[in-house]
């Protein structure tokens, strides 16, 4: 993708304007560490949480300067519960058992601290409408500050195929 071209950065740069320099970033369901390595680069203390070891394990070697654990978000109870942001990317919501959206999104709402916020995208055509997941996310506490339809700050519309969303604690 990169050598297509391809914004492999887009999520890490809206992340980063949201906070302030150094800020604490938890990037739930961090896969490979994409997002959060960027983050990282950028000067923020971040911390990444993914079910698949194997995915933790390439986290750690491609960015080694950054906190990677194996742990199910659905379980997620971390000792820091003040991250300045929490971001989602990668579809990983969509990924998720319905049945533990919710509990997933309140243990995301659990992690952030004052003025906090949670950045989570995933595209439309796969299994959790956006409808239901707004739903969702006001029953976990959160409540929407700002919906985009990509991460690089175009509005979202009823036609929107994507849904970034920017969450503050209800």
């Amino acid at each position: 993708m990169a050598r297509d071209g391809a914004d492999l950065a887009g999520e890490a740069r809206l992340v980063d304007a949201m906070v302030p320099r150094g800020a604490r970033i938890l990037d739930a369901g961090c896969g490979t560490g994409r997002v959060g390595g960027a983050l990282a680069g950028m000067g923020h203390d971040v911390t990444g949480v993914d079910l698949d070891p194997r995915l933790v394990e390439a986290a750690r070697e491609d960015h080694p300067g950054c906190r990677w654990l194996v742990g199910d978000l659905s379980d997620l109870d971390l000792p820091e519960k003040d991250f300045d942001a929490v971001v989602c990317a990668g579809n990983v919501m969509a990924f998720a058992a319905p049945d533990s959206r919710v509990t997933i999104l309140g243990r995301m709402r659990a992690h952030l601290g004052d003025g906090g916020r949670a950045a989570i995208g995933f595209g439309a055509g796969r299994g959790y409408p956006f409808g239901d997941f707004r739903a969702d996310a006001e029953t976990a506490g959160l409540a929407p500050d700002l919906l985009l339809s990509t991460w690089d700050l175009r509005p979202f519309t009823d036609s929107s195929e994507f849904l970034v969303a920017l969450l503050r604690p209800a």
